[in-house]
């Protein structure tokens, strides 16, 4: 592949057909290569193309060995390393801790082309070729692993990646600025080790070495590990830090070492954002995967459009907050549209832009303008348990942006798929783009997380009360009824969340089947680093009031949990009967509306129900009579679960 074909060089034929001796940098990465704006490799590495620097792309290398890392020779300023998109042991590994048959971001769907724990991996391979070249790492799993960490894989608290890994650096959050500072020092001859001033950054230095800010923290590793009170009051300290506004430096001990995390770097502002989404992407991925038909992630993104990054909305099982941040930014209305001018052109465009959305929607802007001045609230969050009194909530300026786009003459028609946030749509007293998103933005079906019912769980997840998301729903179904649509709500669901037990899980199925709905897909809480959920998952503690949380993690228990919640499949039929029987809810078990499940396959003439010893003929009668005719309905609203592939 030529130098001229609109990507990066990919080996070192295409550097030598620009005419390079060598690259600044060269970008390693656990994911194929994707020149879309919805990639980190792609994104960072036009950024510093447009400042100037050559930089090459190393995708998937062999890293059973060293060699492969030498594909370009040593770059003049050093090797920036990344997992890529997602961690690498979530690529690889389900919550159940089995093993993945299928990676998105390989070509053709391969696994085995990325190593577990990426990030060292790379960086040993990378020290094995070339020594003290200076190594730079980034992306999620480098952002989500910084400080020490509960590994759910190893059941035990690691140390921070930057230390396993041996790297100089490490980049958090969204790195645009951050590289580019990194880069004008390294090109100005600063030696990586005496980089230490740059937000954004964590580094490795003396135990009594001075820091550049003002800090906060001090745990030691050692401590941590063992004292999981003290783990969830460190996370607390973490998470309160990182905001760009008001956050401090945060340090780490490991022996005589002190890791230093630097203050986050400031959110890229509007203009900015424009900048980095009107760079030359190719929007594919490199042409190379053809014969293996392609990577499979691009599908999902390659009509749609990012509008906004940061999310205040804070679920305590995402990481969004801990990466991004809270505080809100999205690009102008004309950048927007030049992009959907962009795709519109594209040869496989179908006149369907499939989505325009981000973490968040429906966010465009922080949610107050304090945070403009004073940050995120460290102790507050902007949407749980209430709503903030100062939360400004408008929805005008995102509709009138999916307007232009629907106006564009090649546009036919314009979906939101991205999570909604629906509380926040429910806050927003004019509900003009409630309407109009049920009226023409909406594909038949709208996905939106619920997540569970019980109010104790979902305070624990950070979701507001299930009596905002029945008031949304019930204003969905009325606006589609209105306009004469048939459409319908695809819940995400999760069991086994900290703080959710069996009755809670039982109450949840309850709650399914008086609406009709039997998940045929449900997520089993999965505890990744970085998130408020994983740190009560494995101290029991819930770092933000430091109270007791009961935690699921017995498999058989998380079993029983995720069965409940399908509860219509008859294949769970066992196990939902053994939850019901512990729980002393026997009586959910039979023929009656009521029920859950049925009684186990009859013997003989006489048969249980209910507790009750009755005839095999009114057994029959009772069943005929019953709605349990089939096995569940779908009910009004709710979509029908796809069959399996």
């Amino acid at each position: 592949m030529s130098g001229n074909s609109g990507f990066l060089p990919v080996n070192r034929e295409d550097m030598e057909a620009r005419g390079w001796d060598r690259p600044d940098f060269v970008y390693v990465s656990g994911d194929a290569y994707v020149d879309h704006p919805s990639f980190g490799t792609a994104i960072i590495s036009r950024v510093l193309e447009s400042k100037g620097y050559r930089v090459a792309i190393l995708s998937q290398p062999d890293y059973r060995s060293y060699e492969a890392f030498k594909e370009f020779g040593k770059p003049r300023l050093g090797f920036l390393v990344s997992a890529g998109n997602i961690d690498s042991m979530v690529a690889h590994y389900t919550a159940a801790k089995r093993r993945r048959s299928y990676d998105y971001y390989s070509p053709g769907g391969r696994t085995g082309l990325r190593p577990d724990r990426a990030c060292i991996v790379y960086t040993n391979r990378i020290r094995q070729a070339y020594g003290d070249v200076p190594v730079i790492l980034g992306g999620l799993e480098a952002s989500l692993r910084r400080f020490a960490h509960y590994d759910y894989w190893e059941n035990r608290v690691r140390r921070s990646v930057l230390v396993d890994s041996r790297a100089d650096l490490l980049t958090y959050g969204m790195g645009e600025n951050i590289l580019i500072r990194i880069a004008e020092l390294l090109d100005k001859g600063v030696p990586i080790k005496k980089i230490r001033d740059v937000r954004g950054t964590v580094y490795l230095s003396g135990r009594d070495d001075k820091v550049f800010f003002e800090s906060v923290g001090g745990y030691d590793f050692d401590a941590l590990k063992s004292d999981k009170r003290l783990y969830a009051v460190a996370f607390a300290t973490q998470y309160r830090e990182t905001d760009a506004v008001r956050g401090r430096a945060v340090t780490e001990y490991y022996g005589d070492k002190m890791l230093v995390q630097n203050p986050p770097m400031l959110p890229l502002e509007r203009e900015e954002l424009d900048w980095v989404y009107s760079l030359p992407y190719t929007r594919r991925y490199h042409p190379m995967y053809d014969s293996y038909g392609g990577i499979p992630g691009i599908s999902e993104v390659r009509f749609s459009i990012t509008h906004n990054r940061g999310c205040f909305g804070a679920c305590n099982f995402c990481a969004i907050a801990f990466h991004q941040g809270r505080s809100v930014r999205s690009r102008s209305e004309e950048s927007v549209l030049k992009e959907a001018e962009i795709i519109t052109e594209m040869p496989d465009f179908k006149g369907y832009i499939h989505d325009i959305g981000g973490p968040t929607a429906n966010f465009r802007y922080p949610a107050c303008e304090r945070q403009l001045r004073e940050g995120v609230c460290a102790n507050l969050k902007c949407l749980t348990p209430k709503p903030c009194k100062n939360l400004v909530c408008d929805h005008r300026e995102y509709m009138e942006l999916i307007r232009k786009v629907e106006a564009l003459p090649k546009v036919k028609k314009v979906f939101i798929r991205s999570g909604i946030r629906f509380d926040y749509l429910m806050y927003d007293n004019d509900d003009s783009f409630f309407r109009k998103l049920v009226k023409d933005n909406v594909s038949g079906q709208l996905k939106v997380a619920p997540e569970h019912c019980c109010d104790g769980v979902l305070s624990l997840m950070g979701k507001p009360s299930i009596g905002v998301y029945n008031a949304f729903r019930d204003k969905f179904f009325r606006i589609t009824k209105e306009i004469g649509k048939e459409q319908y709500l695809v819940p995400y669901l999760m069991s086994s969340h900290p703080g959710s037990t069996l009755d809670d899980a039982i109450e949840l199925a309850l709650y399914l089947k008086k609406w009709g709905y039997s998940p045929e897909q449900v997520q089993d809480f999965y505890p990744t680093p970085g998130t408020a959920s994983t740190v009560m998952y494995y101290t029991g503690i819930d770092p933000f009031s430091g109270k007791a949380v009961y935690t699921a993690s017995d498999y058989h228990e998380k079993q029983l949990q995720r069965a409940l919640l399908q509860w219509g499949d008859p294949k769970n039929a066992s196990l939902v009967r053994e939850a019901l029987i512990k729980c002393g809810r026997s009586e959910l078990i039979g023929y009656g509306k009521s029920c859950l499940v049925k009684p186990e396959s009859n013997a003989g003439s006489r048969n249980k129900m209910n507790g009750r010893s009755v005839s095999a003929a009114k057994v029959k009668r009772i069943k005929n009579e019953s709605d349990e005719k089939k096995p569940f309905s779908y009910g009004k609203g709710w979509a029908k679960p796809k069959k399996r592939k």
